[in-house]
């Protein structure tokens, strides 16, 4: 194994000494990035970085090098003349806000991350970040700042999964239930997926303890009115208790009266789960969304006697890519 290490290394070093551009060195150097090999990245950044000291790219990963190499002061002093290069894109905000998250300088963060979204507005990634460092400074505008992110960028996913977490700590369970299942449809197979689908869980078994649905709409919100009016409806599927099998009567028999309402706004959600019902594959979703995380054991068993449809969804799974169009943001 090391000499198959030491013949790999060989020979990207024989490619540097012979490479003629800078694209070719900044190749290698991400060779080597990828290697977590910082230190050979390093240098040869630096080298292509004397060829063209304001190649902005380069900066950036020399930057993140450093960064990586926990070399925080020197990450910092190369991602500043960065930042302030009109070909500087939203990485390289991000890049200098995790650098001041980890010199322990939230002020500092906050302020990158602002001038990023200033040059970047449609940057879900910069809203996310500057959510969770207004978040763990106990500012209150967390929960803007990751709606913000998801009204202008609503294809990237981290904004959901954090203002779904942060609405089920509020008892907002309607945006918490809408966020959370947004965010597990985008990303199934985020580490964070799991748990996800528990918070989701809880959601609907908190919303269907009360008898009153109008108390969750604290903020006269009409797209949460039309949401608890017709979810309302189906609380008679909800005597035997809130699990899998409930959820899946609940939320046909939601999709069915959602949809007989012209009036109601066009939800990507809903949409999605009308497909399925179309498909035959609404049970088989159910199943893998509540029942894999409230008795794993049953769901196995369920997969077994049902091999057929939970085949055809995770096929259709694995096949159809989620994305959150604009214009369907009603909080």
């Amino acid at each position: 194994m090391k000499k198959v290490v030491l013949v790999f290394i060989t020979t990207l070093l024989f490619n540097i000494s012979n490479a003629q551009t800078v694209k070719e060195l900044q190749e290698t150097a991400k060779s080597f990035m990828r290697q977590g090999d910082n230190a050979n990245a390093i240098l040869i950044l630096k080298k292509a970085l004397q060829q063209e000291p304001e190649n902005t790219s380069l900066g950036k990963d020399l930057a993140m090098s450093y960064f990586y190499s926990q070399n925080t002061a020197l990450a910092l002093k190369t991602i500043k003349p960065v930042l302030d290069s009109k070909d500087a894109d939203d990485q390289c905000f991000l890049i200098a806000a995790n650098i001041y998250r980890e010199l322990k300088k939230p002020k500092d963060c906050i302020k990158v991350l602002k001038k990023g979204i200033k040059a970047y507005p449609e940057s879900g990634p910069l809203y996310s970040s500057l959510g969770e460092i207004q978040m763990a400074t106990k500012n209150s505008n967390a929960i803007k700042t990751w709606e913000k992110g998801i009204k202008q960028d609503p294809a990237y996913s981290k904004n959901y999964y954090s203002a779904a977490h942060y609405y089920a700590a509020e008892k907002n369970y309607v945006w918490s239930i809408l966020y959370a299942e947004t965010f597990i449809l985008m990303d199934p197979k985020s580490p964070n997926t799991t748990d996800t689908k528990a918070l989701l869980l809880d959601n609907y078994k908190a919303l269907f303890t009360e008898v009153d649905f109008n108390k969750f709409n604290k903020e006269k919100n009409s797209f949460a009115k039309k949401y608890l009016a017709t979810m309302g409806k189906q609380t008679g599927q909800s005597t035997l208790g809130i699990n899998a099998e409930s959820l899946s009567m609940i939320r046909v028999r939601f999709i069915i009266d959602w949809f007989a309402d012209a009036s109601n706004p066009s939800f990507k959600i809903f949409d999605f789960q009308k497909q399925l019902l179309k498909e035959g594959l609404f049970e088989a979703y159910n199943q893998w969304l509540f029942a894999s995380i409230e008795n794993p054991k049953t769901y196995q068993s369920w997969i077994k006697v049902n091999a057929t449809e939970h085949n055809a969804f995770m096929k259709y799974q694995n096949t159809t890519i989620f994305k959150m169009p604009f214009g369907q943001f009603y909080h």
